[in-house]
């Protein structure tokens, strides 16, 4: 598992911002995807946890992409 975590590092470090959009893209395709194949019935519950855990995730990475907004905004 050590060595799928080393391969994940390196690949983040050696792209850009289109590569990481890129794999976003792919992410919420493929979620879209399973979204459409869930079963009317679990829907609402399906919906409640995506919405927790994008929250839960969102939050942070924005928090992260502000600070270094204001960080770069100050060396200016």
């Amino acid at each position: 598992m050590n060595k799928l975590f080393e391969a994940a590092n390196q690949y983040v470090k050696e792209s850009d911002w289109k590569d990481l959009a890129l794999v976003k893209l792919c992410l919420c395709a493929m979620g879209v995807i399973i979204g459409i194949n869930i079963a009317p019935k679990h829907k609402k519950v399906v919906t409640e946890v995506a919405a927790s855990i994008f929250m839960i995730t969102y939050v942070p990475l924005m928090v992260k992409f502000f600070e270094i907004i204001f960080r770069k905004h100050k060396e200016i």
